[in-house]
């Protein structure tokens, strides 16, 4: 099961590889017809090559759902070989933060038409995912303080719906920030990617809620104590505290477009210390 779960894995890479280039073509396309329509007056030619871009696009999304179930089939394959769930090291959290990523905006595309998106969170995804190969990826038994399966496996669950949904996130803002003028005619209106931006969130930032609530009773299971200040503890904490910030700035104070992407660009930063920073910092969490 270990060698499928592999297999998977590189067919997963080979997947989203090649989507994200048949994204680019579809977004290079779209502005080249922009400019091309207008000089010529949307002739045959012209609605031809809209086909042909269409059809990369189309194609590129078609790649990502089989790279996403590819990355599914490694996990499972993994999970049936090692007798736990993607939780032991880097290398699983990482293949589970990608799946997480992919996941998210595979959902966000289909509700909302929203391809242009996949320029920013596919190559996150692809970057997990080529860190993943850095790390050592030996299946191994599991440290005692993993060793509850159940409440765990929640609190893993959550995390990764959590950070899939903060890159999403980070990606609507990068983008609005490009687009805040709405100068640029082949990206989305930026009204439209401040509401993404806000969608995302809305998702994730229960889910890290819940993230902070689990890991407390995991912990307090695990080493006795709901609070240490762990780093990783304390990361995913201000972590939860930004994305509050975020929500209550834009309901509350009206907060919307610059200030509002910033925040989210700021907390995907923190997203990416809590799961990062235990690699630097040691703690309780330093087995991962």
């Amino acid at each position: 099961m270990s060698e499928l779960s592999e297999y998977a894995f590189v067919a997963t890479v080979a997947a989203l590889s090649t989507a994200i280039l048949l994204y680019l073509v579809n977004a290079l396309g779209a502005r080249s017809l922009r400019a091309f329509s207008l000089a010529d007056g949307g002739s045959l030619a012209t609605r031809s090559a809209n086909g042909a871009y269409t059809t990369a696009g189309r194609y590129g999304t078609i790649l990502a759902v089989n790279a996403f179930a590819f990355l599914t089939a490694s996990l499972v394959f993994r999970t049936i070989a090692s007798g736990h769930g993607p939780f032991a090291n880097m290398y699983e959290f990482s293949l589970a933060f990608a799946w997480g990523a992919l996941a998210l905006y595979l959902y966000f595309e289909l509700r909302y038409r929203l391809r242009i998106l996949g320029l920013l969170v596919l190559p996150i995804a692809l970057g997990l995912l080529v860190y993943a190969t850095t790390v050592p990826s030996d299946i191994t038994p599991l440290v005692p303080a993993l060793q509850n399966d159940l409440l765990l496996t929640v609190h893993v669950a959550v995390a990764i719906i959590a950070y899939g949904a903060f890159t999403l996130a980070f990606g609507a803002a990068v983008l609005y920030l490009i687009q805040r003028r709405d100068s640029v005619r082949w990206l989305p209106r930026s009204t439209v990617l401040d509401e993404m931006g806000y969608k995302a969130v809305m998702v994730g930032f229960p889910m890290m809620a819940l993230v902070v609530i689990l890991g407390a009773l995991w912990a307090d299971i695990a080493w006795g104590t709901y609070w240490s200040w762990d780093p990783k503890e304390t990361a995913s904490l201000v972590t939860w505290l930004i994305y509050g910030g975020y929500l209550h700035a834009r309901v509350l104070r009206g907060w919307r477009g610059q200030r509002s992407a910033m925040l989210l660009i700021l907390g995907f930063a923190a997203t990416l210390f809590t799961y990062f920073g235990n690699l630097f910092f040691g703690g309780l969490h330093s087995y991962g």
